[in-house]
């Protein structure tokens, strides 16, 4: 049995949670979530992860998937939805889309790996957004998911600090990756990636809030593109 510690990553596919797994594959043993099936399997066949293809919102698929999980070093949650739309526009089900996927498919799959997470001391990286700290116009369902997000990772935090969990939420500004694609063609604007962070980047903090020392708790990373040009 591998001595190495695991990590779980949802949303491991692409954009930032692939870069995260990218950077924690040379020390973890990595199970890595996402829905498109293809791009999951290219990147745990480059990794050498196991892929953890499981529906978020599925609550028996969920256990199901995390009954056999027994220790757990690291759960990065990085999946997640953007329903962009005035408030006056956006459907009901954009609502509820965004927190079943932003919010309680978090609470679902932390709450029944915290007895593994216990086990060893883990730690619980969210990756949240600048939504999570403003609401914009149009973004009015993500942020209040987002809003919803910081609010469980804080209780998380307070709740499990005594017995050694980390728990790390980041607010990456806007990042360069498919999402934000769509993200753009919904506002009306160009993709520009210059002007963005690289999800790389983003992975860099995360690596640094988990290999933080023994002393420190690395409690909330905020991130945001530079105004320096990128060379």
């Amino acid at each position: 049995m591998s001595e190495r510690p695991l990590a779980l990553i949802t949303g491991g596919s692409r954009g930032v949670g692939a870069a995260i797994a990218r950077a924690l594959a040379p020390e973890y043993d990595l199970l890595l979530g996402g829905r498109d099936g293809v791009a999951l399997s290219a990147v745990c066949d480059e990794l050498g992860a196991r892929p953890w293809p499981v529906e978020l919102t599925d609550e028996r698929a969920v256990a199901e998937a995390t009954a056999g999980i027994d220790r757990l070093d690291l759960l990065v949650h990085s999946a997640g939805v953007a329903r962009l739309g005035m408030i006056a526009d956006l459907p009901v089900e954009a609502w509820r889309e965004s927190f079943e996927v932003n919010v309680m498919a978090v609470a679902g799959l932390t709450r029944l790996l915290l007895p593994a997470l216990r086990a060893v001391r883990g730690q619980v990286v969210l990756i949240n957004s600048g939504s999570g700290q403003r609401a914009d116009p149009n973004w009015a369902a993500y942020a209040a998911s987002k809003f919803a997000l910081r609010a469980f990772a804080d209780a998380l935090r307070q709740e499990e600090e005594s017995r050694g969990l980390r728990v790390t939420t980041v607010y990456p500004g806007r990042v360069g990756t498919d999402m934000q694609r769509v993200v753009r063609e919904a506002e009306g604007g160009p993709y520009e990636a210059a002007k963005y962070l690289r999800p790389e980047s983003v992975a860099r903090a995360v690596v640094a809030a988990v290999t933080a020392t023994d002393d420190a708790h690395v409690t909330e990373i905020t991130i945001r593109p530079s105004a320096r040009p990128v060379t």
